[in-house]
């Protein structure tokens, strides 16, 4: 009676990078980490330029983007929006290179 066990999904940590910014780019630190399955599709993903200096809130989180709680979110001086046109992993790294140029010099 209730032997069955769940089959537990593996998930691989595939980045873990942080790119510290000097203060004349700014200051901050660009931190990305990236999760795949068994079949090398990103499952989940973290990308975020922190900076205290420029916002003390969401633990200096300035800018980003991640997955975590099921749903695909952007992060900006603590707002939370829910990104409705997600579609590959790859976009939101452009999207958010893009957007973090408003802040690094």
């Amino acid at each position: 009676m209730g032997d069955k066990k769940k089959a537990k999904i593996k998930f691989k940590k595939v980045v873990s990078e942080q790119f510290p910014l000097n203060s004349k780019r700014g200051g901050g630190i660009i931190k990305i980490d990236v999760w795949e399955n068994e079949n090398g599709e990103v499952v989940k993903y973290s990308l975020a330029y922190i900076n205290h200096l420029i916002f003390s809130g969401d633990n200096g989180r300035v800018i980003g983007y991640d997955n975590t709680h099921n749903f695909h979110h952007k992060h900006y001086f603590g707002e939370i929006s829910v990104v409705d046109n997600f579609t590959i992993y790859q976009e939101l790294v452009d999207r958010f290179e893009n957007e973090i140029k408003e802040f690094i010099k």
